[in-house]
Parts: C-alpha cells; structure tokens; sequence
C-alpha cells in the first residue's frame, strides 16, 4: 500500500508463494522485488536463485522476521 502510493514506483504484481512469484518476475519483468523468506510452497530463497539465474533478473531485498542467522546467511547466498 506504501509502495503503490508513490508517484516514483510502480507495483506491478503480488504473489503467495515463491513459485507464483517467479512466475509474476517472468511477465512483468520488474526492476526491484521485495521477497519474504517464508512463503508456503517455494520459499524465498528458492525462488530468489531461481530468478538469480534468469537472463535479465531483478534486484532482490529480501524481507524477514528471521533471527537466526542462517537463514540469513542462505538469502545473501541465493542472490
């Protein structure tokens, strides 16, 4: 809602899981995502490799509620 209210952003999509999610990067080809670690399916770190390894992939800032540093450290790896 933050996002979409600024005149210099555009939202462009939303997904629930990672799968979803990589599937929306594919058809609107955004600049920025913003990724949640846990997602159901797919997480967000699946899902940041995944678009990692695409031929124009977007900046990622992945977001999380997570304390324990190894999730952490697996998002920084995944891109």
């Amino acid at each position: 809602m933050i996002l979409s209210s600024s005149e210099e952003m555009e939202v462009v999509g939303e997904a629930a899981d990672g799968a979803d999610a990589v599937a929306a990067v594919r058809a609107h080809r955004p600049d920025v995502v913003l990724m949640d670690i846990r997602m159901p399916g797919m997480d967000g770190i699946a899902a940041t490799s995944a678009l990692r390894r695409l031929a124009a992939p977007p900046h990622v800032i992945v977001l999380t509620t997570f304390q324990a540093d190894e999730q952490v450290m697996s998002a920084l790896r995944a891109g």
